[in-house]
C-alpha cells in the first residue's frame, strides 16, 4: 500500500512503527543502548546475522522511522539521520573520497560547505576544483582521471541559480563518478534529484522538513549499495548520529510540509513579483518567474518554484541594513526554510567568510539580500516590505 502513497499521506504515515502500546504519535526512544536476551543474542546481532538496533550512534527505531518516511518521500533505498545539514554534506563527500581523489564543485555554494570541498578536503590530500556550475563545458573541463565526486547545490544559495542535474550525472556515469546534490532549497516536493540522475541527495532537515526553528537535523539518501559500501562505516565510527528526539521533532514536522511549503512559495511569488517592481530594486532572482537567468532548467527539472527570493537593492550595505531594520513581520535571522518569514543580508552573515572577489563571482552586492518566505498572510508581507521600502527612498 505504501507504494502507492502520494506525498501528503507518505509524510504522514510513512516509515510508523508502533510498539505495543499502540501509540498514535511515533514513540521517542531515547535511549544509548539495547539490551539482549542473550550472550549469543548480542553476538548475532553484531555479526548482522538478525536484525535490530545495537547503539543510538548507530541507529534507533525513532531514527529509523524518519528516515524510511524521507525515503519514501525521496524515492531512495536507503538513507542516514545525521546531526545537521552540515554533517550529511561532509559524511556524504567525505566518506567515498581518499587522498589523491578530486572533486569538481559549483562555485555557487552555501558558505560551509564551500569550506568543507575549498579547504577541509584538501587537508586531507582532497583536490578541488570550483566552476561555474550553469555551464555544462565547465563541469565537462574540469574532469581529471581522478575525478570521483561532482557536488552541487540546486538552486543554490542565495542567488538561486539553477544547476541541469541530469546534465551533470551524465557526464559523471561517464567517468563513474557520482554526483551529490544538496536540494535545501528546491524540498523533497519540488525537485527529485535522484530521478534526475543524481546518486546522492543530502538535507539540512533543520530548514523545511523541520520548518518552526525547533533543532538541528540531516539526512544522506542514496541506493543501499552505495548507503552500505560508503556511508555505514564512517557513519557508525565518526559518529554523526541525529538525536532520538530531534528524529520525533522532524518526524512531527514532515507531516505539515506540503501545507507550509505550498503557502511559502506563495508568499515567495507574490512578494519577488512585487518587488520586481520597486525602484529601489535593483533585480529579483526568484525561480518561479519567467526572467529568472535558467528558466528553461527550472521548467524542466523543478516543479514549483522556491520558498526563497533573492533581490537587490540599490544603496549597497547601507540600502540593505536600513531595509532589514525597518522590517516588522519579516525577522533578520541566517536560518531559512522557517514557518516565520525570516531575511539575511548574505555579505555579512552566510557569506562573509568568502573574499570581496569570490563573492563577486557569486553575484552576492553589498546590496543583495536573502528573503525566506514564511507562512503568514501575503497581504501583510507586501505592505511590510513596502513600509521598509519607503524607508530607504528611491
Amino acid at each position: 500500500m505504501s507504494k502507492t502513497w502520494r506525498p501528503a499521506t507518505q509524510l504522514v504515515h510513512g516509515g510508523t512503527t508502533r510498539s505495543h502500546h499502540g501509540e498514535t504519535s511515533e514513540a521517542i526512544f531515547l535511549t544509548q543502548g539495547f539490551v539482549y536476551e542473550t550472550s549469543e543474542a548480542a553476538e548475532a546481532r553484531f555479526k548482522g546475522e538478525t536484525d535490530g538496533f545495537i547503539y543510538a550512534r548507530y541507529g534507533s527505531p525513532t531514527n529509523d522511522m524518519f528516515e524510511k518516511r524521507m525515503c519514501m518521500l525521496e524515492g531512495a533505498e536507503d538513507a542516514r539521520a545525521t546531526a545537521s545539514g552540515m554533517a550529511a554534506v561532509s559524511a556524504a563527500i567525505l566518506c567515498q573520497l581518499k587522498a589523491g581523489d578530486h572533486i569538481v564543485a559549483a562555485r555557487a555554494l552555501f558558505g560551509s560547505c564551500r569550506w568543507v570541498v575549498e579547504t577541509l578536503a584538501p587537508k586531507y590530500g582532497i583536490e578541488c576544483t570550483l566552476i561555474d556550475g550553469r555551464d555544462l563545458a565547465n563541469w565537462e573541463k574540469a574532469i581529471r582521471p581522478n575525478t570521483k565526486v561532482f557536488f552541487l547545490e540546486s538552486p543554490t544559495n542565495p542567488t538561486l541559480e539553477v544547476i541541469d542535474i541530469a546534465g551533470v550525472a551524465r557526464l559523471a556515469n561517464q567517468i563513474g563518478a557520482k554526483v551529490v546534490v544538496d536540494n535545501v532549497f528546491a524540498t523533497p516536493l519540488f525537485q527529485k534529484p535522484l530521478e534526475l540522475g543524481a546518486h546522492v541527495v543530502v538535507y539540512s532537515a533543520t530548514k523545511h522538513i523541520d520548518g518552526q526553528g525547533r533543532c538541528l537535523g540531516g539526512i544522506v539518501l542514496s541506493d543501499k549499495k552505495w548507503i552500505d559500501e560508503n556511508l555505514h562505516d564512517y557513519f557508525r565510527h565518526t559518529g554523526p548520529a541525529m538525536s532520538p528526539f530531534n528524529a520525533w521533532t522532524l518526524l512531527k514536522g514532515i507531516e505539515t510540509l506540503p501545507l507550509r511549503v505550498r503557502q511559502q512559495t506563495e508568499n515567495a511569488a507574490r512578494v519577488a513579483d512585487f518587488l520586481a517592481e520597486q525602484p529601489q530594486v535593483a533585480r529579483v532572482i526568484y525561480p518561479g518567474r519567467k526572467d529568472h537567468p535558467q528558466a528553461d532548467i527550472v521548467a524542466k527539472q523543478m516543479k514549483g518554484g522556491s520558498t526563497l527570493v533573492c533581490f537587490e537593492l540599490k544603496g549597497g550595505k547601507e540600502a540593505a541594513f536600513a531595509f532589514q531594520n525597518a522590517l516588522e513581520v519579516v525577522r533578520i535571522s541566517n536560518n531559512l526554510g522557517d514557518a516565520k518569514s525570516l531575511i539575511t543580508h548574505p555579505a555579512t552573515t552566510t557569506h562573509k567568510n568568502l573574499t570581496d572577489e569570490a563573492r563577486a563571482e557569486l553575484g552576492i552586492s553589498a546590496g543583495t539580500v536573502r528573503y525566506s518566505a514564511g507562512i503568514e498572510d501575503s497581504d501583510d508581507l507586501i505592505e511590510d516590505f513596502a513600509a521598509a521600502l519607503s524607508r530607504i527612498g528611491k
